[in-house]
């Protein structure tokens, strides 16, 4: 594999409010085989099907490493690619084709070959809109896959990106399930999911809970070292937090620093994978009233992220003031965004006297930190004339069906960073289909490409450097917190190992 010299140098300085504090492998001792692991994740699946599941800390990563395993993933310590099912994911132009290598003889539960054909036939069908998969952002960038042989696939992208594995591992072509499993309907896979991984699905009861129990035909024997997994969904941060402190569970995904804080002084194991960027409240550029910048400037100049940060965080979040810490090789002093109330009151008067008063619905998942932000905000802007602010709440599958749709005025988004490639291009570029706010922008479009295949450290700072400047100017959202991917667990729980955004890989966790 060819990687950038910044991906070893882009370590985890990028801080996001939290450190690492879990016990290293050393300190473990030898795995014990057996027991149930009670796991809590913080949105329910719309189906098992890895094209509707979300492979980060804030969705089901522990499902979907469970029930297909992986095909590689990456050390979050110093980004290099580790392969899994896979063997190789090499390209010898500079990321325009690569080759998949894979495993021989890998099997899928229900005994047909996870070959490349099978590979093939996952990664086409991410590209359908239809599915509504948010691994569609991924899956677009392959322009056309060749089984070369069953353990071989030639992956032709539609642009060179000598990054595209950190793409990769963060969504569903990790993921590979079984074909014929698959073509049998959604109703059918969500009773029998087919895949390859350490876990098989054993019941599922929605809003209730997901049941797992060890895959005998694992290709990484001894492990699993688990005999069942069972998730449930909690959504509301408090309730994780007092369920994981009462013992009530063994592992939880989490987003708010103060319930990390609450665990560490409970006695907890914490992991969290350092970033930068953040979440953002985003503006939708494409409708009104957000259609014009003055609009989008205006929520920006008149919005306090320190206040907010107290409301919904305790005032123990991080405020990413800018894109990249200071100790990443891409940082550069641009302020992401600053207040000015009598700014913001000019803008908003001068809209108002125009006609256009700036009126708009705030689309919140249903969390407590995401409704508490909605309402922050909400108070904050009630205090200024010619701005309305409304809050409609729905479920995650409605909130992400929505994005897709590009139906909403403002919504939580964000763009989490470890290589800066993936989210920031994904995020921000006008090709992108993960570009939920519309961004439009030649410049910055020009400079995201440029950051997407350069090699040298020094001209892909320069590249960032453009698109740092080129954000703040355009304004897509509103930055309020950087983001912690994490996981809470409990002290008898080992062999906790997370990669990309917080997905932690359930075939290394053992119990005492």
């Amino acid at each position: 594999m060819i990687f950038s010299a910044a991906l070893l140098v882009f370590l985890t300085a990028c801080g996001g409010g939290g450190n690492s504090t879990g016990t290293s492998a050393e300190d473990e001792g030898e795995p014990v085989p057996g027991g149930t692991l009670r796991v809590i994740q913080t949105g329910e699946p719309r189906s098992l099907d890895p094209a509707a599941l979300s492979n980060t800390w804030a969705h089901q990563p522990v499902v979907g490493n469970g029930l297909y395993g992986t095909l590689m993933i990456n050390n979050i310590e110093n980004f290099t690619i580790e392969y899994k099912m896979a063997t190789d994911f090499s390209t010898t132009d500079n990321g325009q084709t690569f080759n998949l290598a894979l495993r021989p003889d890998l099997k899928f539960t229900d005994g047909t070959p996870l070959d490349a054909a099978a590979v093939k036939f996952n990664w086409d069908r991410l590209k359908d809109p239809s599915l509504g998969s948010t691994s569609i952002r991924q899956a677009i960038q392959v322009a056309n896959t060749e089984v070369v042989d069953p353990t071989n696939l030639k992956v032709t992208l539609a642009a060179p990106n000598p990054h595209f594995a950190e793409s990769l591992v963060a969504g569903a072509l990790n993921w590979i399930a079984s074909p014929a499993a698959l073509q049998k309907g959604r109703e059918s896979f969500d009773q029998n999911p087919v895949g390859a991984g350490p876990f098989k699905l054993t019941n599922w009861t929605r809003q209730a809970s997901i049941d797992m129990e060890k895959n005998p035909a694992y290709y990484d024997a001894p492990k699993p070292y688990l005999d069942k997994i069972t998730v449930v969904t909690v959504a509301d941060s408090n309730t994780r937090a007092s369920t994981m402190t009462t013992g009530a569970a063994d592992l939880s995904s989490e987003t708010n620093q103060a319930s990390i804080n609450k665990a560490q002084a409970a006695g907890l194991k914490t992991e969290v994978v350092p970033t930068g960027g953040g979440q953002y409240m985003g503006m939708n550029e494409r409708r009104a009233p957000f259609n014009d910048q003055r609009a989008r400037k205006a929520v920006a100049l008149a919005t306090d992220v320190a206040g907010l940060n107290t409301i919904v965080y305790n005032g123990e979040g991080t405020v990413p003031e800018t894109l990249f810490d200071e100790q990443s090789p891409f940082f550069t002093d641009v302020a992401l965004q600053q207040s000015n109330k009598d700014e913001a009151q000019q803008l908003f008067n001068e809209l108002a006297a125009e006609g256009k008063p700036v009126s708009f619905t705030f689309l919140s998942y249903p969390t407590t930190e995401s409704r508490t932000l909605a309402e922050g905000l909400q108070t904050q802007l009630s205090g200024y004339d010619n701005v309305e602010v409304k809050i409609e709440v729905v479920d995650f599958g409605a909130a992400t069906a929505r994005a897709g749709a590009r139906d909403f005025d403002m919504i939580i988004s964000s763009a989490v960073i470890q290589d800066p490639d993936f989210p920031l291009w994904t995020a921000f570029h006008s090709k992108s289909p993960g570009n939920f706010v519309g961004t439009n922008d030649p410049e910055l479009d020009a400079a995201l490409d440029a950051g997407r295949i350069e090699q040298d450290v020094q001209a892909r700072k320069d590249s960032y450097n453009t698109v740092q400047e080129r954000i703040a100017e355009i304004v897509p959202g509103v930055w309020y917190s950087r983001a912690i991917p994490s996981v809470v667990y409990a002290k008898n729980v080992s062999g906790v190992d997370l990669y990309t955004l917080g997905s932690p890989l359930p075939e290394n966790i053992w119990m005492n």
